[in-house]
């Protein structure tokens, strides 16, 4: 590939590298306010540290046992002798993006709540800023990493291992780019499950104790729980977020590069997907100034604040992207339409989610009526709307394959052709994420308002205060539920696209292996059951997860209730660390078995089954998977704001029955939206990357 072109990559890290940084002293320029807001955020700040602080330890201990057993299998010609260093700066990486993430957010959150005493758009501007430090630190990371990965291979095979054929050393480059992969798969994983379990475990604790049994409001400080419920929207939706989104970015970027060898494309075809994610990054900034409102905005008004920045950033990368490809291939142009349809089914789940889960529209309106009869029916319309809401995804995700991969040249009778359908495919998942930047911010400033509404209650400041806070705060539960929406639909084309890649390098390591992928074959049977079966019982294990964890800050909630003495008056203070502490505990320890489950059953079913099951289990994961978690997420996402919309004064208010009600539809959607839905579009994303990374096991090792 021309120097040049990759230069050009590096040069968008480091410009997104700049840019977050720029934000962050933007963000911590702003004043925090009082002392007493200072002093909470810095319970919000020494809870989250001391979180990952736990978790990087056991998630150290876990990548050193599987960078030894990656390191044997490349002793044994099984793998790439780069494969175990690759898998472990795929980790770094992902969770250095989260990391910062996360510092940033609980730096902010008191200064949002202080921005908003001056005002509603100051006090977007300040959260936004913060949020932006999210999205552009995970798209400069992840593009830094693409690219020393990139000029150090190329080194490597020009000079060491002296490869002349453009083809075989652009075969080579990729197939090694495609291991970091794993690495940041997994620290994704671990990340939003156990940033899940903690958030969920403080959050439904706090309310069932608080909200339900004792009567007083959400963010109360009498509540021993309230710090670890804000220092779990940080580790749960802003640090994993952050480690999903860098996996499914850089997982996108690697596995259509390595498709165009399949297509014939070269390294131009190569340079495509990269560089249409570096310039995504100029777009993303431009679009991060045209976010800003109005006072006295309304929840459709704010939101459109939000949704123009992000709308003109993909009309920007729409618009560059053509002269790239015509620049590129222009005997290919086909690919500019795989770039139309992944930015417009972007816009399109993100639509489909907010009506699903905004109040401002008829169906979380509907549920929060359903409240009137009691928790159960809450519940039952919960389940009802989140089951049907994955309709209009699953036709956007259907319509982006079929014209990405038609429109891209896609012909099933020809294997070139058909390289070039998978190959547009991969270039539509790469579109609709080249915007993560701008899009990112959105969603991590989400967690950011809501801390920031709960130090303005804790805090004591004034009403109108309080009610800009929580219009930010209900506008983030949109964006959140928007943002994981957008993430899952990603990892749907993400992971058609590993599993083409998956395919592409079976076909490398095995020529002569003949893949029979035939719905009648028993291995791809029984591997699409098994694949079918799997997010299923991840889901399972998760939610149970949550609901241990949970029981612990319950107990300890009701015991600082009766044991402390006046407590409940506000006279004495509550022991926050010690529900901090037990959220901590119990998520490290309660997310050990689906992160293992998520890596060893691919490679049990290729030792198994062969490399036909592993394509059928791949698949039954991925279709399985993406409609369980847009059902989870939109179902929690619709619970939460049918709860929003009853405090904000409609059928009966806060203190209600109603209220009580929508409070226990919200307490089960919690794990839903938070925990299961969003981690389950890792697991399908982790188990592609597995069965890549452990290819050379499968072909030498299968019973079937």
């Amino acid at each position: 590939m021309n120097l040049d072109l990759m230069t050009y990559v590096a040069l968008g890290s480091i410009i997104s590298i700049v840019f977050a940084y720029i934000m962050f002293n933007r963000v911590k320029s702003q004043p925090m306010g009082t002392d007493k807001m200072k002093k909470l955020s810095e319970y919000i700040q020494t809870g989250a540290n001391a979180y990952l602080k736990r978790q990087y330890k056991g998630v150290g201990l876990f990548f050193s046992v599987i960078f030894i057993v990656l390191l044997v299998l490349s002793c044994m010609n099984l793998l790439n002798k780069f494969v175990p260093f690759a898998f472990l700066t795929g980790g770094f990486f992902s969770g250095l993006s989260g990391f910062i993430g996360m510092k940033t957010a609980t730096m902010a959150n008191a200064r949002t709540a202080c921005a908003a005493q001056q005002g509603l758009n100051k006090g977007l501007r300040v959260a936004f800023s913060a949020g932006s430090v999210m999205g552009f630190v995970v798209v400069g990371l992840g593009l830094f990493d693409l690219s020393i990965w990139y000029f150090f291979l190329k080194f490597w095979y020009t000079n060491i291992d002296i490869i002349t054929n453009d083809s075989v050393m652009i075969q080579n480059i990729t197939s090694n780019m495609l291991t970091f992969g794993m690495g940041a798969s997994c620290m994704a994983l671990f990340a939003r499950v156990g940033g899940g379990i903690f958030t969920k475990a403080a959050d439904v604790g706090a309310d069932l104790v608080g909200k339900v049994e004792a009567g007083i409001p959400e963010d109360d400080p009498r509540n021993p729980a309230v710090i670890a419920d804000n220092v779990g929207d940080n580790v749960g939706d802003v640090a994993g977020m952050g480690a999903d989104l860098y996996e499914s970015y850089v997982g996108s970027i690697v596995s259509t590069s390595a498709l165009a060898v399949s297509a014939g494309l070269g390294m131009k075809g190569m340079a495509v997907p990269m560089l249409i994610a570096a310039l995504g990054v100029i777009a993303s900034i431009i679009g991060t100034f045209f976010v800003k409102t109005k006072e006295n905005a309304t929840q459709k008004s704010l939101l459109k604040s939000l949704r123009t920045g992000t709308y003109i950033s993909a009309l920007i990368i729409a618009v560059i992207s053509g002269f790239v490809i015509n620049y590129l291939l222009p005997k290919h142009m086909g690919v500019f339409y795989g770039v139309l349809a992944g930015l417009i089914s972007g816009i399109l789940i993100g639509f489909t989610t907010e009506y699903f889960t905004s109040d401002s529209y008829k169906p979380t309106r509907e549920l929060s009526k359903t409240s009137e009869t009691g928790p159960a029916t809450v519940i039952i319309g919960g389940l009802s709307l989140g089951m049907s809401s994955t309709v209009w995804p699953v036709i956007i995700v259907g319509a982006t394959v079929l014209v990405s991969f038609f429109a891209c040249g896609g012909d099933i009778t020809n294997i070139l052709s058909f390289n070039r359908g998978l190959y547009g495919i991969g270039v539509a998942a790469v579109s609709m994420l080249s915007t993560l930047g701008i899009t990112l911010a959105t969603d991590a400033y989400g967690p950011i308002a809501d801390n920031a509404g709960g130090i303005a209650e804790m805090a004591g400041l004034g009403e109108e205060v309080r009610e800009r806070t929580d219009a930010l705060d209900s506008l983030g539960n949109t964006t959140a539920a928007t943002g994981k929406g957008f993430a899952i639909g990603s990892a749907a084309l993400t992971a058609l696209a590993l599993i083409a890649a998956y395919i592409s390098e079976i076909k490398t390591l095995a020529p002569g292996l003949v893949f029979d992928l035939s719905i009648t074959n028993p291995p791809v049977l029984v591997g699409l059951f098994i694949g079918a079966m799997v997010p299923f019982l991840f889901a399972a294990l998760t939610m149970d997860a949550v609901g241990k964890a949970a029981q612990s800050i319950v107990h300890e909630v009701r015991r600082q209730f009766k044991n402390i003495k006046g407590l409940l008056e506000g006279t004495a203070e509550p022991n926050y660390e010690s529900c901090v502490d037990l959220c901590t505990k119990s998520s490290q320890k309660l997310m050990i078995l689906p992160a293992i489950l998520a890596v060893i059953v691919p490679i049990l079913v290729g030792i198994i089954l062969g490399v036909n099951g592993v394509a059928g289990f791949l698949a039954g994961t991925t279709i399985t998977g993406f409609v369980l978690a847009i059902m989870m997420s939109n179902s929690g996402g619709a619970w939460d704001n049918a709860k929003k919309h009853i405090e904000a004064g409609n059928l009966g208010g806060k203190g209600s029955d109603n209220h009580k009600a929508a409070v226990v539809g919200d307490t089960v959607g919690d794990p839903f939206k938070d925990t299961s839905g969003p981690a389950i579009n890792i697991l399908i994303k982790l188990t592609s990357m597995v069965a890549i990374v452990f290819a050379g096991l499968t072909v030498a090792c299968h019973i079937f």
